[in-house]
């Protein structure tokens, strides 16, 4: 395995996200020496479906890796490995011949194989699938996507079966395309997120691939989430550099979080809210609905986390942005919420695209509640907010539950870890002070961490651990009345939109 040299001060991480593709460069303090960032189109073809270009994703990832190399003036000699971190779960089905797509790629956020979910669910196949993947049958995940894929396009599946065609969570697609089409390769924390993976035994499941009608020979190879992987096609940068590490963002981003000790916890504010807990060397059992997951693979030692997934969190600001015309920019949010002292009794159920944990609800839909002749744009934007920090309040509350241990500090991230508004009132809901990094590009620090370990361009976890600081912390301040009465109110209002599209 090359190792990095003084020469390479650089790690180029990949940050492929549901609404953007950026590429960061990360120097051996953890600090950031360039960004390069570029949105790409959503598609929503009809109510409850969201898609992407596949080739519009490697077209922007690549623009961006290149951008953030030129306009720092770094060539890519300099760079001593390269990491991919993806949004997870979105799924791919490409061509091996011809590197072209069948078919727009079918994001996480889809809801297209609710009804499939609940068909395999009413069969008794449910318990099958959480017992060997972790994983809620939801149709959030990308095993039921695949079988989408392969049902509706012509011909796809005998191709499949011949070994024509691959599939892959975004990693594999640009793991794929940076190749040249030289690996199909997936690590353990994207596997262990398709409904296909035994997260214990390490390996796909032929049992559950057989439920779903897929073919073995679609599957990417399972490589570890830190180690040489393949090289870069030179052309693209310029370099042979080494791909080194590949997480699913989440988990990236816990690793980022340094969140390397069994009970230690973060949350990501980004589309969606993705708070994880390290559960260490065993995968729990959730009595709550949480789902366990490998968090990565490191010199051929499994970590596991516990998560909780919350699909509608800055999505919900860029609803009121892009649907209502409420504000113009995101950034907008925090002044005008903070322009009224409460919601005044507003409670905004984001669940659009349904309920993820602990409910898992693909039929709830999203209602504001609450409203009377005083309420104002300002009320509507504090309860957005509000919504977000209620959701992983929800969670939390049920992963505490199930761990049975207390969480003595939250770590947040993404997006919204910009909102002081939001991420005081975080604290206040769940009592435990809430910590903001100084670095919040986690997810991107997280893979960079991943393959600068592959390459030696950092130790060992240790190293990683005390390049850690905070930014600011948030105390909590609201008393025990005054939280259970608020959290009373958002369940009342969850209850009103259970299960609403399947009312008739």
């Amino acid at each position: 395995m090359p190792e990095a040299t003084s020469s390479q001060p650089f790690i180029l991480a990949l940050d492929q996200g549901t609404t953007s593709s950026r590429a960061i460069l990360f120097a051996r303090d953890g600090s950031i020496r360039g960004l390069a960032q570029q949105e790409y189109t959503q598609h929503y073809p009809q109510p409850g479906w969201v898609e992407h270009d596949a080739g519009d994703i490697w077209q922007t990832q690549l623009a961006v890796a290149r951008a953030v190399l030129r306009d720092n003036g770094i060539p890519a000699s300099q760079i001593a490995a390269v990491g991919i971190t993806n949004q997870r779960e979105t799924s791919v089905l490409w061509d091996r011949a011809s590197g072209e797509p069948l078919h727009r790629a079918i994001v996480w956020q889809d809801r297209r194989t609710a009804g499939l979910c609940a068909t395999l669910t009413a069969q008794g196949h449910a318990e099958l699938f959480r017992a060997r993947t972790g994983l809620v049958l939801d149709a959030y995940f990308s095993g039921t996507k695949l079988k989408w894929l392969l049902d509706h396009i012509p011909g796809a599946r005998a191709r499949a079966e011949r070994g024509d065609l691959a599939f892959g969570t975004i990693d594999s697609w640009l793991a794929w395309q940076l190749s040249g089409g030289r690996v199909h390769v997936t690590d353990p924390s994207n596997a262990a997120r398709t409904l296909l993976f035994d997260i214990r035994r390490h390996c796909w499941d032929d049992e559950l691939l057989a439920r779903l009608d897929i073919p073995p020979a679609v599957l990417p190879q399972l490589v570890d989430s830190s180690g040489l992987i393949t090289t870069l096609a030179t052309e693209l940068l310029g370099a042979p550099i080494p791909l080194a590490g590949i997480a699913g963002d989440q988990q990236a981003a816990t690793f980022g979080q340094a969140c390397l000790a069994p009970g230690m916890a973060k949350n990501t504010y980004g589309t969606g809210c993705f708070l994880l807990m390290n559960t260490g060397d065993r995968a729990m059992n959730s009595r709550h609905r949480m789902l366990a997951t490998i968090g990565w693979r490191l010199r051929g030692q499994t970590t596991y986390l516990l998560e909780g997934s919350v699909f509608m969190g800055g999505a919900t600001v860029q609803w009121l942005r892009d649907g209502l015309g409420m504000i113009s920019r995101s950034d907008q949010i925090e002044a005008l919420a903070a322009s009224v002292p409460d919601s005044g009794g507003v409670y905004l159920v984001p669940a659009h695209t349904g309920l993820g944990a602990p409910y898992w609800d693909p039929y709830a839909r999203g209602a504001l509640l609450g409203m009377t002749r005083g309420t104002a744009r300002a009320h509507v934007a504090r309860a957005a907010l509000e919504a977000i920090a209620f959701q992983s309040a929800e969670v939390l509350e049920a992963m505490q539950m199930d761990c049975s241990a207390r969480l003595r500090e939250l770590r947040v991230d993404g997006g919204g870890a910009a909102n002081d508004l939001l991420l005081q009132f975080q604290a206040d809901l769940l009592g435990v002070p809430v910590v903001r990094p100084r670095i919040t590009e986690t997810t991107a620090l997280g893979v960079a961490y991943l393959a600068g370990l592959a390459v030696g361009f950092w130790q060992d976890e240790a190293e990683l651990t005390a390049l850690w600081r905070a930014e600011r912390q948030f105390a909590p301040g609201m008393s025990d009345d005054q939280r259970a009465t608020l959290l009373a109110g958002w369940r009342r209002a969850v209850d009103r939109c259970r299960h609403w599209a399947a009312a008739d």
